[in-house]
């Protein structure tokens, strides 16, 4: 990465390779703007990333495609019932010296596509609670640092299908997007279908590199934030806590649980990632409030009361910002 005078060169900069890596994603994917924002939003924020939708819908492609802009070893992950934690992590083995000799699983590449996540059960999810938390794992008393930068894309059906384990809240927690991927307008399918029922293909050309992904996360981190900007995120992550002081009367009587302090810390990186990307050099409420829904979204459980009378997570959040 070359090396700027300042922080705003750096942010110039960054919203500047930003649009080429639009652009060479837009290569493959069709539409879903929203999405490869949030993508790589989160991963300008140094955060993993959720992706939920049903069969069909290019998930896989677009981490994929994304993985190569990027110029990232990328390593995917099909996650089935039968997986086991040292499928993804590594294990011990005896070499030909018999010493024990520890071989390094799938886990080991800067982005990890987590293919249908809760296809497979509670013990293999929890293996990538410490690597995404501490982007290191530990195996037989041995800690082993995982690559910089280092994210996990994962893709999930809804829960609503058979044969799924939902993630359990823990898990959730550490990802700092849920990004819904919902069906293309008519016109862009139309486009899709155009695009992959003939035999052309597209090349993508990796425009940013590891080492400017660490260094923009950097500069995103040293982006200053008011003090109102702060107390608007911290005030919006409270307010969906039922029972405290911030809560508001439909909160307390449709949900039975809030986010907790990740989401705060979260919505600001996301807001100083959002206001980069925008041209800006420090983030305001507006900023906040472009994050609040993929940042909140599964950090927040409904009661009963909530799903009988039809309210959903995504009109509280939208009513609370």
């Amino acid at each position: 990465m070359a090396n700027f005078s300042d922080d705003k060169s750096a942010l110039d900069a960054l919203r500047t390779q930003h649009e080429a890596l639009l652009a060479e994603v837009g290569k493959v994917i069709v539409g879903q703007d929203a999405v490869i924002r949030e993508v790589t939003t989160a991963i300008f924020a140094g955060g993993h990333i959720l992706l939920v939708g049903v069969p069909g819908l290019a998930k896989t492609l677009l981490v994929n495609t994304v993985a190569q802009a990027l110029g990232l070893s990328f390593n995917r992950i099909q996650f089935t019932p039968d997986l086991m934690p040292s499928d993804i992590v590594g294990a011990e083995i005896l070499d030909e010296s018999r010493q024990f000799k520890f071989v390094k699983g799938p886990l080991f590449s800067n982005i990890v596509l987590a293919d249908e996540i809760n296809r497979t059960p509670p013990k293999t999810q929890a293996a990538l609670l410490e690597a995404m938390q501490e982007r290191s794992v530990t195996a037989a008393g041995q800690t082993y640092p995982l690559p910089a930068p280092f994210f996990v894309l994962a893709t999930q059906n809804p829960i609503e299908q058979e044969g799924t384990y939902p993630l359990p809240e823990a898990q959730l927690d550490r990802f700092m997007f849920n990004t819904w991927v919902d069906y293309p307008s008519f016109e862009e399918e139309v486009n899709v279908v155009k695009q992959t029922t003939t035999d052309g293909s597209s090349t993508v050309n990796a425009v940013i590199s590891g080492d400017d992904i660490l260094a923009y996360q950097q500069v995103v981190r040293r982006m200053p934030v008011a003090d109102n900007v702060v107390d608007y995120a911290v005030n919006l992550a409270a307010s969906t806590r039922p029972g405290r002081d911030r809560a508001t009367a439909e909160v307390n009587q449709y949900l039975s649980w809030g986010a907790g302090p990740r989401a705060s810390q979260y919505l600001i990186v996301g807001a100083k990632v959002n206001a980069a990307l925008n041209g800006k050099y420090s983030p305001d409420i507006e900023d906040v409030q472009a994050v609040a829904l993929p940042i909140l979204r599964h950090r927040i459980v409904r009661n009963y009361k909530a799903e009988a009378d039809g309210i959903t997570v995504e009109a509280l959040i939208d009513r609370l910002k």
